[in-house]
């Protein structure tokens, strides 16, 4: 007897960008698993610097996958490079939802984030993203800060590690020259690394960890995977035979 397609639990692939610092591997690893421990079977794979690639882990796969992007911004990665992984793994039965970010669940995070490093409200904030040379992911940056903006109540200004301008350091500057007293740096990278060891050096005057592994960021890949399922279940739904024997 033939298995019903809307039986069958789809795999989660969470795809990330990849790194050579351990404690970001690491990092999405942990979030894999606590992502697992709420939706079943999950599998990472990476675009860049490591594997396996999402094409390698969706040939693998022999159930309906949900591609979550672990990017906190839509660009190349996102528009490109995971469209053209899915492609070529053949795969027949795969939904990709939209990247983590930008979301209000971010916002929040950062802003416990700050706290911790000794942020109170009414000092001014820099916004640190990685930065990209997509203008949407530059785009969808700005609504991130605009979130953030909004949680603090205060002054916010965006401020970038590597691709685009300003860096951090002259976003720190800036708000100095604006008459802040105070600026502190939120980190709105994922985990620990060569771009968040930068922060350190942008004059502010202290800087949040990174977004972590955090029950609300666990919470939203799980709320993406759901997403997705039900764009499966739909699909299923509608060329499903109105009876079965």
């Amino acid at each position: 007897m033939d298995t019903d397609p809307m039986d069958v639990k789809p795999t989660l692939v969470l795809v990330a960008h990849g790194t050579r610092n351990p404690r970001g591997v690491e990092m999405i690893a942990a979030l894999a698993e606590s992502v697992s421990a709420r939706v079943g079977s999950t599998r990472v794979a990476f675009v860049d610097v490591l594997g396996p690639s999402p094409s390698e882990v969706l040939r693998e796969l022999e159930t309906p996958a949900v591609v979550v992007p672990a990017f906190l911004a839509s660009g190349y990665h996102v528009h490109t490079d995971v469209p053209r992984e899915v492609t070529e793994s053949e795969h027949t039965d795969v939904t990709v939802t939209k990247a983590l970010g930008p979301d209000p669940v971010f916002a929040q995070v950062m802003v416990e984030r700050l706290v911790g490093a000794g942020w109170t409200p009414g000092d001014a904030v820099v916004f640190a993203a990685a930065g990209s040379s997509d203008r949407r992911a530059l785009a969808e940056h700005r609504r991130a800060a605009a979130m953030l903006a909004e949680v603090t109540g205060g002054a916010v200004r965006i401020g970038y590690v590597a691709t685009a301008t300003p860096s951090v350091a002259d976003a720190v500057e800036k708000l100095r020259r604006e008459g802040h007293r105070t600026v502190f740096v939120a980190s709105y990278l994922l985990a620990r690394g060569l771009f968040h060891t930068r922060l350190a050096d942008a004059g502010s005057d202290g800087v949040a960890e990174p977004l972590g592994l955090h029950s609300r960021i666990i919470d939203l890949v799980a709320s993406r995977y759901q997403d997705g399922v039900r764009v499966i279940s739909g699909a299923a739904a509608e060329v499903r035979p109105a009876h079965r024997v």
